[in-house]
């Protein structure tokens, strides 16, 4: 999640975060002598989404040495940053766990490997481990569009090559009959999933996150959503947060997707307007040229559709409804940045952001709340 996962977090020191670990690696691996939990790494923006630690471990084993790289995806403190679609959700981390097993076992989609979800309190909160996947991954700040190793490194094949495996990767998990691979605990409806439940998850999450407060832009989409919902619904596993940072890329090819937590039920077409969304996002709103060799809009949607089979159905609804999501989770994310002293209240950044006025954009309205912070 950009913008949102870049802002800086409190964390707990290396030391507690090594101790923690090292008690957590010798529990789980009786059998490992001499451990060590090595090169520690918080990355400064993991954000308030969830926080992600880097460490190594040494040990010595019957076999021989033993050396790994992992990754934890830690629990934060006020729980996740996107709606609960249903109690089984209420954990982000558990979620995610789960999901990424899932499809993991249903697919050809590359996933890490993963442990269990650890809820003893090794680390004060619930998390799981990765093994870690070498790679490259497109930077939000600076903006991979316009640093970095798709603007400096790549050819243009190879930015063709990139953004179609990626949309390749989102159609198979499109692909996964999430009956047969018992998703039923991810449902928020009695019968099938809708669109429509969507809408209503979102209103009663911006609902409850505003408490009283105004925020007409946001009541014009949910609205606007609703009249124009298609009703037409193809269910499948949505991933969430598809865009191309949340892969890591080997010589351009998907290695791994991550960052599950907006996982959801919902018509697979919402997946690709949030990929369309910081399409627009890294090119038109910030006044960047498209890099050569790197497809349109056009063109991606054209893409995914001869990938995933599917017709492509009103990407305009799709984008609109992938806006509203992610200016619906600011407001959330906003809070935390005025509870937490990193930006003053007036600035009110929960409800004036540079989400607000995409939306208000895209919807062709008035924005009566100018941004702020960017």
């Amino acid at each position: 999640m950009e913008d949102a996962s870049n802002a800086p977090k409190f964390h707990m020191d290396r030391s507690q975060y090594g101790d923690g670990l090292l008690q957590w690696f010798t529990d789980a691996h009786p059998h490992h002598s001499n451990i060590a939990v090595t090169d520690i790494d918080i990355p400064v923006a993991t954000g308030f989404s969830n926080e992600t630690v880097f460490f190594g471990v040494s040990s010595n084993t019957d076999e021989g040495p033993h050396e790994g790289r992992y990754v934890a995806r830690i629990e934060p403190e006020d729980g996740g940053m996107f709606p609960i679609q249903t109690p089984d959700c209420d954990i982000s981390v558990a979620l995610q766990q789960r999901v990424m097993n899932t499809v993991k076992d249903n697919s050809d989609v590359p996933i890490p490997t993963l442990g269990k979800l650890i809820t003893k309190p090794y680390l004060g909160l619930p998390f799981f481990v990765m093994v870690h996947v070498d790679g490259q991954i497109p930077s939000d700040r600076p903006r991979y569009t316009e640093e970095g190793f798709v603007v400096e490194e790549a050819t243009d094949a190879q930015r063709t090559q990139m953004v179609q495996t990626g949309l390749e990767a989102m159609a198979g998990i499109h692909h996964i009959d999430w009956e047969k691979a018992d998703l039923h605990w991810l449902n928020p409806c009695e019968g099938t999933p809708t669109q429509q439940k969507q809408i209503e998850i979102y209103r009663s999450y911006v609902e409850k996150e505003l408490a009283g407060r105004e925020h007409p832009v946001m009541d014009y989409a949910l609205d606007w959503l609703d009249h124009n919902n298609p009703n037409d619904e193809r269910i499948g596993l949505s991933w969430g947060d598809a865009r191309l940072g949340n892969i890591i890329w080997d010589n351009y090819t998907p290695a791994a997707v991550v960052d599950w937590e907006a996982c959801s039920l919902c018509p697979t077409e919402a997946d690709l307007g949030w990929w369309l969304m910081f399409d627009r996002m890294s090119f038109d709103d910030v006044d960047v040229e498209r890099l050569s060799g790197y497809p349109t809009r056009e063109e991606q949607a054209a893409y995914y559709a001869q990938v995933s089979g599917k017709e492509v159905r009103d990407p305009h609804y799709w984008e609109v409804f992938a806006i509203m999501r992610f200016c619906a989770i600011f407001i959330r994310l906003g809070d935390r940045l005025t509870n937490s002293g990193l930006l003053p209240p007036e600035m009110n950044p929960a409800v004036g952001n540079m989400v607000t006025r995409s939306l208000a954009n895209i919807l062709e309205i008035d924005n009566p709340t100018p941004s702020l912070i960017g």
